[in-house]
């Protein structure tokens, strides 16, 4: 019979006042738990040799509890956990957008970021300044904005016409992942050119159908690393994009460059005596088709210039009447003229054909910021969102600059902010689903 008296633990007075008692501590989460150990000796407390090994086996079979109690001392912290992200749906009236999940109604309010102060693309520094684009997501969001506009490149996303590029792919779902975070909903717009140096020359040397092709592998690409996230709010095929009348010479894809970058592009270079807009259906169609086989629940729309009505001048072929079978929502580009804002208000109407409409790109860039605002309230009946523009400088930011580009910058961000909440809000054409 062994008749070694083991050791005891007591976590609290000592109840044995005649027995040797050493106390003993150990880390556990942010604090310290002090113990005794009963029947060691002073000479023991080293916990060395045989007795280190008896004590510790008492103390691993105990190390739950200790922690346990500790934890339970501890002040109790919480920490408030975001509402998971719903997914963007159009309302059964086809009159603007809810969230699928409780019927809600969602309007869209947000920026395009397009481009930073210095005018470099997002690919341009996503590699290397990360948390730039987190700061700049934050203050986006803190400005009120629930939807952000993001524009990819082509030739940043393929690198062969069958090859797309992992990285830039990889970089993608960050970003996605960061918008969740963030509780923003992203407007993913693709296939851009505007910087003509990142156009690879294979791509602009490629026949109408296999430039086709590889546009539609590139979001078969995006769709597919996308389509698992509540955050996505659209694919927005191209921007700007526009059927010529008649033949261009080769390779003449870009329209031509504003500030350094094109922002139009040519869906084909021949017409060959089709309608212009049977061939923006056509190129619609494809686009679509390879979206769908990675997503069939996220929208798609595509980003108009607005001469593109049926109206005498210069048109784009893509006809709001013709192709809006083929979309789920329709997006223009209006900037409002100086003491032109009736003219704008009737353009708009010309895009209201029986589907949401989102003024996708608006800007003070040819009228005063209350001629602007005017524009915004008097189109509540007609659009069902908004997007202006943010350029990675905050309001502080540009109240410290004497560039009148930050100036301008500054007067849209403390309209977008006044008008956020209330904007947001609007029962216009979004009136939610049919009862």
């Amino acid at each position: 019979m062994n008749n070694t008296k083991k050791p005891r633990l007591n976590l609290g007075s000592n109840s044995h006042p005649s027995t040797p008692l050493v106390r003993l501590g150990i880390p556990c989460g942010k604090k310290r738990l002090s113990f005794s150990v009963v029947g060691a000796t002073k000479n023991e407390s080293c916990l060395t040799g045989s007795t280190a090994r008896r004590y510790l086996a008492h103390l691993v079979g105990l190390w739950p509890v200790f922690c346990l109690l500790s934890n339970l001392m501890l002040p109790v912290q919480t920490q408030a956990i975001p509402p998971k992200m719903r997914s963007v749906q159009v309302c059964d009236d086809q009159r603007g957008f809810i969230f699928e999940e409780d019927r809600s109604q969602f309007v869209p309010w947000g920026f395009n970021y397009d481009h930073d102060e210095g005018g470099r693309l997002l690919e341009d520094y996503w590699e290397t300044e990360w948390p730039k684009i987190e700061d700049d997501f934050r203050e986006m969001k803190e400005l009120g904005a629930n939807v952000v506009r993001i524009h990819l490149q082509l030739g940043k996303f393929m690198q062969r016409p069958d090859e797309p590029n992992v990285t830039a792919l990889d970089k993608l779902t960050r970003l996605v992942e960061l918008a969740e975070k963030l509780q923003l909903y992203l407007d993913i717009t693709g296939l851009g050119c505007y910087h003509k140096k990142d156009v690879p020359l294979w791509y602009d040397g490629l026949s109408e159908k296999a430039r086709w092709d590889v546009q539609a592998r590139f979001w078969e690409a995006v769709a597919e690393v996308s389509a698992n996230s509540p955050a996505i709010f659209c694919y927005d095929l191209m921007n700007e994009p526009v059927v010529p009348g008649g033949k261009r010479k080769p390779g003449d894809w870009l329209g031509p460059a504003f500030a350094g970058k094109h922002f139009v592009q040519f869906v084909t270079l021949d017409q060959a005596g089709r309608p212009r807009p049977t061939i923006a259906r056509q190129w619609i169609k494809h686009l679509t088709a390879a979206i769908r086989k990675h997503d069939r629940r996220h929208l798609i729309t595509v980003g108009l210039v607005s001469w593109s009505l049926d109206r005498p001048g210069l048109t784009s072929g893509f006809v709001p009447e013709n192709i809006i079978a083929d979309v789920d929502f329709l997006s223009v580009h209006l900037y409002p003229e100086k003491s032109g804002l009736d003219k704008a208000i009737d353009t708009l109407r010309g895009f209201s054909v029986g589907k949401p409409l989102v003024i996708e790109e608006t800007f003070p860039l040819n009228c005063s910021f209350p001629e602007l605002e005017e524009f915004v309230d008097k189109s509540q009946t007609i659009a069902s969102g908004w997007m202006g523009f943010y350029w990675g400088k905050t309001p502080q930011e540009c109240r410290q600059s004497k560039e009148i580009v930050d100036a301008l910058m500054l007067g849209w961000l403390e309209l977008f902010k006044k008008r956020a909440d209330a904007i947001k809000q609007h029962q216009g054409p979004s009136v939610g689903a049919k009862p």
